[in-house]
């Protein structure tokens, strides 16, 4: 099969995938499944598990960029595989947990009604710095969907000259997602209900 025709085989494909991900993500977010009558106990554990997940796969994002300037094909391919697959299992880890516990929302702790005003203060002022941390980390993991797919499409299809284009832009913004998963786990795990 022709490179270009192998590309377009995957343009629907990658469409698909890119609409559908973030919106069952969206739909089972608000789903609990002690709504549905399931008695399922928390999986309270899973935050620090998926958070070590998006950490690791930073490492494996960058460690994949320095085997191809060495010209390690075969152990970037392998790297970014890895990288694909924990993004994968992030994923499902995640929903799980969101299916099955109540979420954290910083700040928001039984501490706050001993603190002083000073200390809410700073509470709020750490919060802003959350959130805008959080809706980039959001917003970014849901570009970043058909970002990843394309290169990766393109690597297959062997058009190496647009898969290093795209890379270049790719390669930061997932790296920006994995880091700021693991930054986002850690400013709301005081908060998280066990």
């Amino acid at each position: 099969m022709e490179n270009s025709s192998l590309e377009k085989k995957y343009n629907t494909i990658i469409i698909a995938v890119s609409i559908l991900i973030p919106v069952v993500v969206a739909i089972l977010f608000g789903v609990k499944l002690k709504d549905l009558g399931y008695d399922v106990a928390p999986l309270s554990f899973l935050p620090p598990i998926y958070a070590t997940t998006n950490g690791v796969t930073a490492i494996l994002l960058v460690a994949a960029v320095i085997a191809i300037k060495n010209g390690k094909r075969k152990l970037h391919e392998r790297l970014m595989t890895g990288a694909i697959a924990l993004s994968i299992a992030f994923l499902v880890m995640y929903v799980a947990y969101h299916m099955t516990s109540v979420s954290a929302i910083f700040g928001d702790s039984n501490h706050n009604l001993i603190l002083e005003d000073s200390e809410r203060v700073a509470i709020g002022s750490l919060r802003i710095v959350y959130l805008l941390i959080l809706i980039t980390h959001i917003i970014l993991s849901i570009a970043i969907i058909p970002m990843v797919l394309i290169t990766y499409v393109r690597a297959l299809a062997q058009n190496f000259e647009s898969h290093k284009k795209i890379s270049k832009i790719t390669f930061p913004i997932w790296l920006y997602v994995a880091v700021t998963g693991v930054i986002v786990y850690l400013m709301i795990s005081p908060y998280y209900v066990y």
